[in-house]
């Protein structure tokens, strides 16, 4: 295990989802379903909506440009973007982004894909250029849009958003740390062909395999750092349906010896959850959504807690590792931005949640102008000649200040 004194990790993390979501009982109900099936068996109530002139670059600019703030873009050389729903087989969605951000030129992109376990290698791979160049920062950013086809098993397994974080040498949000237990192992669990718009999954035998997958990675990673169980006061899992995670940490206690009660289990994962019930499956930003859950919801002060985090890609790889909340992180978090994104968020019936489902982009080159949906700063304006073409918009949904940093800047004043 490579050590280094050099702390490094999150410095700044933010999530958006689009401003359209589906109540699970509206989908229940057109599906003559009962609805405790979503409430109760995944865990999920709503599931965020992407309308046709929002796509996972639109979402990752507005996550993005809200992390950034305060961040001085020159400093930032490596932008990594982790995606598991590619528009663009050779040009990374990264590029998009970095120009609507009007980040430096003196900047690399690329684009990673591992299913939902790539924002995890992408974070793994930057924190050791930063120990080698701690002046640097890197932005990380993942983003999805969870699609199945409509009266589907997975249909009530939607959901869209982007997370983005900014990576540094002495981050003030959380430092990862040395040490973690992987596991590979090629599986067919999830998979989305070229020729597809809607993923394929195998639902009972892809949680399976989340499960054995834990089980290897943590006796791994108990391996290689010698902790315990009891050395993490909460705990972050790949949030693919709620319920699976409440399962996999009962797991996770029972493979430790550990009879623990139902109110201590809840205590180290429900604020984690919190997040993901209403943003729906995000794919490769769901961990770090996360992460942004537990820290904006939970009401203790959590500094200097280690939080445990179990990465999952269908395929598979997985990953177990973790990380120390530092000191302070109450003022860098941005509970106000991610709560004014759920407050204005509009909800949709069957037949709007359907159209919206049903557009499709033109795939032989012809011009078209997209309707304007989104709330959010960036938008997807137009397709031509096979070019997708983004604009920025007037709307403020990107710039509200956290009051906690409003409070840290006044005492710092």
């Amino acid at each position: 295990m490579i050590k280094s004194k050099i702390k490094v990790g999150i410095d700044k993390i933010c999530f958006y989802s689009p401003g359209y979501y589906l109540d699970l009982k509206t989908l229940a109900a057109a599906r003559g379903i009962d609805y405790n099936k979503y409430y109760v068996g995944l865990g999920q109530r709503e599931m965020a909506i992407a309308p046709p002139d929002e796509d996972i670059v639109t979402m990752a600019a507005n996550a993005a440009e809200q992390a950034l703030r305060g961040v001085d873009k020159e400093s930032i050389d490596t932008l990594l973007f982790a995606t598991e729903s590619c528009i663009d087989q050779s040009k990374a969605a990264g590029v998009f982004v970095h120009d609507l951000l009007k980040l430096s030129p003196h900047c690399r992109v690329v684009e990673l894909k591992q299913a939902c376990y790539s924002a995890t290698a992408a974070l793994q791979l930057a924190l050791s250029k930063l120990i080698v160049e701690p002046d640097k920062k890197v932005l990380l950013i993942a983003s999805d849009i969870s699609r199945y086809g409509l009266n589907t098993p997975g249909e009530s397994s939607q959901g869209a958003a982007a997370v983005a974080m900014v990576l540094s040498a002495n981050p003030r949000i959380l430092a990862i740390e040395p040490g973690s237990g992987l596991h590979t192992q090629d599986i067919m669990d999830f998979w989305r062909p070229n020729y597809l718009t809607e993923a394929i999954v195998e639902g009972k035998y892809s949680s399976k395999m989340y499960l054995q997958a834990l089980e290897k990675t943590w006796s791994r990673y108990c391996d290689v750092t010698k902790r315990s169980f009891a050395d993490h006061q909460h705990f972050c899992y790949h949030n693919s349906v709620p319920r699976l995670v409440e399962k996999a940490h009962v797991a996770l206690a029972k493979q430790n010896q550990l009879d623990l009660s139902q109110e201590l289990l809840d205590k180290q994962i429900q604020d984690t959850l919190i997040y993901g019930r209403r943003t729906g499956n995000s794919y490769t930003a769901a961990l770090y959504i996360s992460l942004a859950s537990l820290l904006d919801n939970n009401a203790l002060n959590l500094d200097e807690n280690r939080v445990g985090f179990y990465s999952y890609g269908s395929g598979c790889v997985a990953e177990f590792f973790s990380g120390v909340i530092q000191t302070g992180y109450k003022y860098l978090i941005d509970k106000p931005f991610h709560q004014h994104l759920f407050k204005d968020r509009q909800e949709l019936d069957i037949n709007e949640y359907e159209k919206l489902y049903d557009f499709t982009y033109p795939q032989d080159g012809r011009q078209l102008s997209i309707p304007r949906y989104t709330q959010g700063r960036f938008r997807l304006s137009e397709i031509n000649k096979h070019k997708r073409l983004y604009e920025k918009t007037q709307n403020s949904i990107a710039t509200v200040v956290s009051h906690e940093e409003l409070d840290h800047q006044s005492i710092a004043g």
